[in-house]
């Protein structure tokens, strides 16, 4: 445990994405900077198991917290709040802050990037200050990875505001260890230390141990490696996979792997060319792309995968249908469809040529590399994919309106997956307009059981069918690589979207 004398200084983290705002619930990026400031009832711990927060324990059947209703169709949950909880402006945190994130972010005044967990809910009952009671309207397994996790807000200070222009986007009001001090688009955040933090460690003392946190916004993968390597950067995750070897060289440096609940894909746009609605495109892609040799350009580190579920979760399918490297089959698919090469050697059928492209988001050498290795691979059955890389905003309105070909990039997941956000017609991940009715009965079914052993008899199935239809191709897993400063101590990484900077609290610097 740190001493005393360990209290102070300022770590220095470098982001590999712009940010838009720092309301978590209107971000369509990893919310890392505002982790330490805005806290929820529960987060996900480097094991991915949920653990209570400002809630005094995880509700579950056996601990009563959740109760199911006789006809077994609707549930209640119960959340005990921790006492003596304060925000950031010294008001104390209630039942009513719970309540009225549920409220704000249902509202349909509030452009949210998610409001998924808000329509399950009927009603919130707030009997006391520290107790809410949640009424859901379904059985909701997957309560535990939205809404109340990602964080609660103030209503003291919120009630009545027009939460897409309040100043809250940009100096959010919070209960974590940290504070916002100054929040300066497309350079950084700073976070200073809160000093009435509720958490103490086991010796008493109060937390946290650092001053300040600094997150620097860094989109270029090589400037922020050259800031890793003079040290104005302490710590930075998904570092190019091809500079692990000399920054782990590094005396003060080390690389901690993290093998986070994430993927990479590749997605066809179904509001795009025709031919991507195409099947038969689709599965020669799938045989045109070589998997292996994505996983070598990017160092060997992540490896080839077959299906979107990770294999680390029992709702791992393994025998979904597979479509093996080969450039003959490719071919044949493609011969057999009606698309027949040009003078140039790029296909076409009635007039449309195979010829699209290509985004991935611009400045992440990792993306780039496999983009590179995919492009070469579809060159040899007669497609030409051309690079469309953007950057920040850019990239984020493309991906989720749509407006792209192909996209190639990562999604992850909570500690307990909710695929429809990304397959389902409505999902608010679903960008590239997919829909497959059967689809979206099976993940209906999979997110309304608490019945473990039915739920992965479900999504072994969903697996299947997404597989034969091709929405989108898994390629390989996505292992980060976090470069930190020897000098950091209690360093954990976080596997789950929740980030690594959700428990910073007991962080600390050697001097």
């Amino acid at each position: 445990m740190a001493a005393a004398q360990e209290r102070g200084g300022t770590l220095t983290v470098g982001l590999s994405y712009d940010i838009d705002t720092l309301n978590v619930y209107s971000t369509g990026f990893l919310h890392d900077a505002v982790a330490p400031v805005v806290e929820g009832l529960l987060a996900p711990d480097k094991n991915a198991k949920y653990v209570p927060v400002l809630a005094r324990e995880v509700p579950t059947v056996k601990n009563g917290g959740i109760k199911v209703a006789a006809d077994g169709k609707t549930m209640t949950i119960t959340y005990k709040l921790r006492p003596n909880v304060k925000w950031h402006d010294g008001k104390p945190f209630t039942s009513a802050d719970v309540k009225f994130t549920w409220e704000a972010v249902k509202n349909p005044k509030f452009i949210a990037e998610s409001k998924d967990g808000t329509e399950d809910i009927l009603r919130i009952d707030t009997p006391d200050p520290l107790t809410a009671v949640v009424h859901y309207k379904r059985i909701a397994p997957d309560f535990a990875s939205t809404l109340f996790t990602f964080g609660i807000l103030p209503k003291h200070a919120l009630e009545g505001k027009d939460l897409n222009t309040d100043p809250y986007n940009t100096k959010p009001l919070g209960t974590g260890p940290f504070m916002v001090k100054e929040f300066r688009r497309g350079q950084y955040v700073a976070l200073t230390r809160n000093p009435n933090y509720w958490r103490k460690d086991a010796k008493g003392q109060q937390l946290p141990y650092l001053d300040a946190m600094n997150f620097k916004i860094i989109p270029d993968s090589n400037t922020l490696v050259t800031q890793l390597r003079s040290g104005e950067v302490q710590l930075a995750y998904n570092v190019p996979y091809a500079q692990v070897k000399q920054l782990d060289a590094l005396p003060n440096l080390k690389i901690v792997q993290n093998k986070v609940l994430s993927w990479q894909h590749l997605d066809f746009n179904f509001k795009g060319p025709a031919a991507l609605r195409d099947l038969a495109v689709r599965q020669a892609f799938a045989h045109a792309i070589n998997r292996d040799a994505v996983s070598k350009a990017l160092g060997g580190y992540p490896v080839p995968i077959d299906s979107v579920v990770v294999p680390v979760f029992d709702t791992y399918n393994k025998n979904v249908p597979k479509y093996p490297y080969s450039v003959s089959r490719a071919n044949a698919i493609l011969d057999a469809a009606g698309y027949r090469r040009g003078a140039d050697g790029i296909r076409a059928k009635n007039g449309q040529r195979l010829s699209f492209n290509l985004m991935v988001q611009a400045g992440r050498a990792n993306d780039e590399i496999a983009q590179q290795v995919i492009i070469a691979n579809l060159k040899t059955i007669g497609v030409e994919l051309k690079p469309d890389n953007k950057s920040g905003v850019a990239f984020r309105e493309a991906r989720y309106n749509g407006t792209y070909d192909l996209w190639y990039g990562g999604w992850i997941t909570s500690a307990d997956p909710v695929y429809s956000v990304f397959f389902g017609s409505k999902g608010v991940n679903n960008g590239q307009g997919y829909s497959n009715p059967a689809i979206d009965q099976l993940l209906a079914r999979a997110e309304t059981t608490l019945d473990d052993a039915a739920r992965r008899t479900i999504l072994f199935n969903f697996q299947t069918a997404l597989m034969k239809d091709l929405p989108s191709l898994p390629i390989t897993s996505n292992i980060s690589m976090i470069a930190v400063t020897d000098k950091l101590v209690n360093f954990t990484p976080n596997p789950t979207n929740m980030t690594n900077f959700v428990d910073v609290a007991e962080w600390y610097l050697r001097r």
